[in-house]
């Protein structure tokens, strides 16, 4: 039986839609072996679109954090850069297509689960924050560290959220702990980077996202640890309201965080801005394993 044209052009889509999925997970796989282990924990029906969400914002961080910089693209034209990529991602959101593959996934991920640019915009304007420029160095106050991160981290949490419940009903009251909980599990994750970043945020970017335009002390790093452990425990109080196929892989992620806030809490300040601190990889795997664990004694009960 000879195949339609219009059996051949669902075709032509559903194979540039693979390759789309592909390019998505293949920047995962690049960039981090942390939520790359954490994606493997999720269900099925999740784990592609959380892929396709982690390769796009990757992307727009990669333009801003010092790749189109090495490339030679001065302030102005990583600006530009930025800006055709943010046009182009809402663009896509809007048609369902893209000539850009990790784009094209990403835009299906959002008008499948409901992503829209309320989500989309302050991420990429806490992008635009980034472009290295040759001001003197910038120390952000509350309000600035508040929207940074909210942009930065927790709307991606929020749409990881809208990805999880995109098949269910849930009670007002569900809904705001969930989202509370994202929101302090995004920005956990980013405090806590900022802490293991000190060095190349105050040296090359020339900025100060905890607030400081000298140096952190111990007891400056005490003060973030206990606020980075609180919205840990804010966050871990919504894992048991999430579907079961995505709790594993939350809490993989989450068990990652805490033990590296821990090993931040134990390295001197003046340490941290000469060193990343990291989990070791078999560290990683064990606590991975361990939340598969809790999260089956859970559904059986």
């Amino acid at each position: 039986m000879t195949p339609t044209p219009h059996d051949a052009a669902g075709a032509s889509l559903g194979r540039f839609n693979r390759a789309a999925d592909t390019a998505s997970t293949e920047v995962i796989r690049t960039y981090s072996t942390s939520f790359g282990l954490a994606t493997r924990l999720l269900g099925a029906r999740h784990r592609q679109h959380v892929r396709n969400i982690y390769a796009m914002v990757r992307i727009a961080d990669e333009i801003v954090d010092g790749v189109a910089a090495q490339a030679g693209l001065d302030e102005s034209a990583q600006t530009d850069a930025l800006a055709s990529y943010v046009a182009e991602t809402h663009r896509a959101m809007s048609v369902g297509y893209s000539t850009d593959l990790v784009l094209h996934a990403f835009a299906r991920t959002a008008r499948e689960c409901g992503i829209g640019v309320d989500l989309t915009q302050p991420f990429f304007d806490s992008m635009a924050a980034d472009i290295a420029t040759d001001a003197d160095f910038t120390a952000y106050d509350t309000a600035a560290h508040e929207r940074y991160v909210y942009g930065s981290a927790e709307v991606v949490g929020l749409m990881c959220l809208r990805v999880f419940l995109r098949d269910d009903t849930r009670t007002t009251g569900e809904l705001e702990t969930l989202t509370h909980g994202a929101r302090q599990l995004g920005a956990a994750f980013q405090n806590v980077n900022f802490l293991r970043d000190l060095a190349d945020d105050t040296e090359r970017l020339q900025r100060g996202y905890l607030g400081d335009d000298g140096r952190l002390t111990d007891a400056d790093r005490d003060a973030w640890v206990r606020t980075i452990t609180a919205q840990l425990d804010d966050a871990a109080r919504s894992i048991p309201l999430l579907p079961k196929d995505a709790r594993a892989a939350v809490r993989s992620a989450h068990a990652l965080f805490a033990a590296l806030t821990r090993r931040v809490s134990k390295t001197p300040a003046s340490d941290l801005y000469q060193r990343r601190v990291r989990v070791p990889d078999p560290i990683k795997a064990l606590l991975a394993a361990r939340s598969v664990l809790v999260t089956t004694m859970e559904r059986n009960r």
